[in-house]
């Protein structure tokens, strides 16, 4: 692929893992408040519709066509992929967001570049896939084997989520979005639908909480998945390929599972930290056969 950089490429796709990998940890702690799904989500894009506001003019992608325009508004990390996730993760824990929701994108990504562009991955590229997805559902097995009551709704917005973010990725690299015209188009568009259908009809129990934890999901979900998530996706999925992209996605349950330890005092067990040291390996599999 022509104008791509490899090593920037490399620098996003770690940085997504950190986001995405505070995204699961952050967004589960705040949906155990009275933040409803609906309230994350509308915190989420008060800041980052706001943080992208003045520049709209400057980086809306004229030039890409209006299907494309919509096919980034709608499957980007917007509001239908945020409420699947948040919904999601009241349900069930973050161990099956992790595993479910970001494990199974590579297999959805492989799908549609077999069904829409005829790309078939490398042997290289599906082993390292496989090695990821085993390692993330060793991760998550602890968590998973504790179960709960609406278990198998949380699984089926988790895939949902999955499928709808493959699709951004796949679309991203084929209209070769840039990074400032994806914040654009995901933000501002999903925040002046979004935050008044909230306002005016969604459950909300943001008046049950704290500023602090208010500030808090709005800085971090705004700037972080809201924001600089969808600058470096963007960035990994232009210079390493969607296919890629979604793998560094399956890596999120290990890194997620180390980010717990100082968040909320989970310590992995044996077969976690093994199952931490099977994806960085896939991952290197990955990223060394480029």
């Amino acid at each position: 692929m022509q104008g791509t950089n490899k090593l920037l490429g490399l620098i996003s796709a770690v940085l997504v893992i950190f986001i995405w990998s505070g995204f699961i940890v952050f967004s589960r702690a705040g949906v155990t408040t009275n933040l409803t799904a609906y309230d994350v989500a509308a915190l989420r894009f008060m800041v980052a519709g706001a943080a992208v506001l003045p520049f709209v003019y400057r980086w809306w992608p004229r030039q890409l066509p209006l299907n494309g325009q919509v096919i980034i508004m709608i499957f980007g990390p917007g509001v239908l992929y945020s409420i699947l996730m948040y919904l999601g993760l009241t349900n069930a824990s973050a161990a099956y967001g992790g595993v479910f929701a970001n494990g199974s994108m590579p297999i959805f990504t492989v799908l549609l570049g077999l069904l829409i562009a005829h790309d078939r991955p490398s042997k290289i590229q599906v082993i390292a896939i496989l090695v990821i997805v085993f390692g993330g559902l060793l991760v998550g097995v602890k968590g998973m084997m504790a179960g709960g009551p609406h278990i198998v709704s949380g699984i089926i917005l988790f895939l949902s989520a999955s499928m709808v973010l493959s699709i951004y990725l796949f679309s991203v690299q084929r209209y070769n979005v840039k990074p400032t015209q994806a914040l654009v188009l995901v933000n501002l568009p999903n925040a002046l639908f979004f935050i008044p259908l909230w306002y005016f009809f969604l459950p909300s129990g943001i008046h049950d909480v704290g500023w602090s934890t208010i500030l808090f999901q709005a800085f971090f979900q705004g700037l972080g998945p809201g924001f600089f998530a969808i600058i470096f996706i963007a960035l990994t999925a232009i210079h390493l390929g969607s296919t890629t992209t979604a793998a560094v996605s399956a890596s999120v349950p290990a890194f997620a599972s180390m980010l717990a330890v100082p968040v909320l005092g989970e310590v992995p067990s044996l077969i976690e930290w093994f199952g931490i040291g099977i994806v960085s390996a896939g991952l290197l599999l990955m990223f060394t056969n480029r």
